[in-house]
């Protein structure tokens, strides 16, 4: 979702559109002054004065707003507020009490465009000013009543409105810089594992080689031996490498439920997640495929489903078809757009496929649910379970989808 938020400046036609339409809505209080320059029944030279004063007042209230987020001085932003709070005064005086309302969006300014150790000064001062004016005007303190507890509101509530977006940009910054830390962590462990699996092997590899070469000419039978060694340790190697690799690029299971707490958390959405799981005897690639659900399952949540509240389980199940580890991730946010499922579900219904398992996705009564279930594997204890002599996982696939 690329919308706009309050203490942000649009970076794009489409931002601007938004909370230029955002902003305008609030112009419906508005209705009072128009009305009175319509109706109040002034001259014509002083409807003419009041439809340009109304309109600098807007103008300014937009560009004022549409410059919060910027890197300006607080003076500044102050003496553009000055200007506003001073066609203020000087409509309501010479126009009448309908035109107090113009202290409102002078309040809400303040909130939205000042930091709070400046906002709470300069909300009071215009709910101050309103007051004061109110009193000079002609029946004006019948208008205060109405007007002033929106002024205090509205400029208190931009106010944490401002520091909520600033927030959010600070845990999103926060979560990427998590991120990109895990990543080089991760980069440095398989550098690691790649310099102690590889640094002994290739050392012994030169050595035996060049022992290799000073015995070739006198003792062919010693220099076999070490060529045959030579193979042995290659071989070795590869496979090690093979190993640290897959484990680079193989999520695990223990390691997605953390991370799925942190990014839960980290969007604001309360998150329901087992600390642990019963992975016994668990296939290596069942395992795999349900890290790769949940990392879908908690990324689809975070990024689109707008949700409050997910909750995570793993259990073990017996069914007609054996024992079964069932991941379930269900969560209360809009519950998905339907129709025909994604990649991202395409891709896990494949992964799951491979590993013997099903995957069950989609909306329900209040959010959405995706429910993956792999074959538990033989327990140790209990050989022999399955009945079929197989992994059992060639029967699963008729579960209910």
């Amino acid at each position: 979702m690329s919308g706009i938020g309050i203490g942000q400046r649009p970076v794009n036609r489409r931002q601007r559109f938004v909370k230029g339409l955002w902003t305008a809505i609030w112009f419906a209080y508005l209705g009072a002054p128009v009305t009175d320059l319509l109706h109040g029944g002034h001259a014509t030279g002083v409807r003419v004065l009041g439809w340009l004063g109304l309109a600098a007042f807007v103008t300014w209230y937009m560009i004022l707003v549409f410059r919060t987020g910027r890197r300006d001085h607080e003076r500044l932003v102050l003496a553009s507020l000055a200007v506003l709070a001073a066609q203020s005064v000087l409509l309501a005086v010479t126009l009448g009490r309908e035109w107090l309302v113009l202290f409102v969006y002078v309040s809400i300014a303040s909130g939205a465009a000042l930091p709070v150790r400046y906002a709470r000064w300069t909300i009071a001062g215009a709910s101050a000013l309103m007051s004061a004016v109110a009193f000079a005007v002609p029946d004006g303190r019948a208008y205060l009543a109405g007007l002033l507890i929106p002024a205090l509101l509205g400029g208190f509530a931009m106010t944490g409105v401002r520091e909520m977006v600033r927030t959010t940009i600070q845990l999103r910054e926060a979560r990427a810089t998590v991120a990109q830390l895990a990543a080089n962590e991760e980069r440095l462990r398989l550098a690691r594992d790649l310099h102690d699996l590889l640094g002994h092997s290739l050392s012994l590899i030169t050595l035996k080689s060049e022992l290799a070469g000073r015995m070739l000419p006198d003792q062919p039978d010693k220099a076999a031996q070490q060529v045959a060694d030579i193979e042995r340790v290659s071989r070795q190697a590869l496979v090690d490498v093979r190993e640290a690799v897959s484990g680079y690029r193989r999520p695990r299971l223990a390691a997605e439920l953390a991370g799925a707490q942190v990014a839960l958390t980290a969007a604001g959405v309360t998150a329901a997640v087992p600390v642990e799981a019963d992975l016994a005897a668990l296939p290596e690639d069942a395992e795999t495929a349900l890290a790769w659900s949940l990392r879908e399952a908690v990324t689809n949540v975070v990024r689109h489903s707008g949700a409050r509240r997910c909750t995570v389980e793993v259990l073990r199940r017996e069914t007609l078809d054996g024992t079964v580890v069932e991941l379930t991730v269900a969560d209360d946010g809009s519950g998905g757009r339907g129709g025909v499922p994604g990649n991202g579900l395409t891709g896990l219904t494949e992964r799951l496929h491979k590993a013997g398992g099903t995957l069950e996705a989609g909306p329900q009564k209040q959010g959405f649910r995706l429910v993956a279930r792999v074959p538990a594997g033989t327990v140790p204890d209990g050989p022999g379970r399955d009945g079929s002599g197989t992994d059992g996982s060639g029967t699963d696939v008729g579960s209910p989808a």
